[in-house]
């Protein structure tokens, strides 16, 4: 049984339907990509999987519990942890407050946060700033560093290298990269194609709200179809 399976999930904005029957799974300790281009449909099933959008249809099951249209924080409490699109940081709030603002409890705080700086230094010499000071690189960082704190069973990132320069990008892949040998799985929303079929282990092409493509994430490199659309 895989950790989190999606049955023939839809959900609509009004009349217009965003997701039209998808269905897929991701299996403990494995990075799973959703692909394709603005409006295909993704950020739509992170919000439904997570309880920010209802869905019209379908069932969304984590660790063998029916999960479909529960709300986030009921999601949240499970362990299943998103990290929006945008990012999203409390910008008045420091560094440190966004940190432990999602934490549930204190016994290990110092610990997590011990390690969330281990990983991102930057976010230590920056622990008193403002969160609306950082650069869109370090606030991208602190979004993952706060989803961590809160200990996630499974980490959906939400196209986490969007508007970031080059060599950014690159950090925060090898930032997702260290994450996935943690085996913490993954389920990953990302425009940049190449990047996300380099670290996932399964990908599906989305296109209009249904599964275009789907298969090993090596094997969708040599798709021509897919490299003639995404990887050109």
């Amino acid at each position: 049984m895989a950790l989190l399976e999606i049955h023939d999930l839809q959900a609509s904005y009004g009349a217009i339907k965003a997701l039209r029957g998808l269905s897929f799974g991701v299996e403990q300790g494995q990075v799973v990509s959703l692909i394709g281009a603005n409006g295909a449909g993704k950020s739509t099933t992170l919000n439904t999987i997570s309880g920010l959008l209802k869905p019209t249809g379908g069932r969304v099951i984590f660790d063998g519990r029916d999960i479909t249209g529960w709300r986030a924080d009921r999601v949240t409490a499970l362990g299943l942890i998103q990290v929006p699109e945008g990012r999203q940081v409390i910008a008045p709030m420091s560094v440190y407050e966004n940190l432990i603002i999602g934490t549930r409890s204190d016994a290990n705080l110092q610990a997590d946060l011990d390690e969330t700086f281990a990983r991102f230094p930057r976010l230590y010499e920056r622990r008193a700033q403002k969160a609306g000071l950082l650069s869109g690189g370090e606030q991208q960082m602190l979004a993952v560093g706060r989803a961590l704190m809160m200990h996630p069973r499974l980490l959906m990132l939400d196209e986490p290298s969007m508007g970031l320069a080059p060599l950014i990008v690159n950090e925060i892949f090898r930032i997702i990269a260290d994450i996935k040998a943690q085996g913490i799985p993954i389920l990953l929303v990302e425009q940049n194609a190449r990047k996300a079929l380099q670290i996932a282990d399964y990908a599906y092409v989305l296109e209009r709200g249904l599964i275009a493509h789907q298969d090993q994430a090596a094997a969708l490199q040599q798709n021509t179809s897919v490299i003639a659309a995404y990887l050109g």
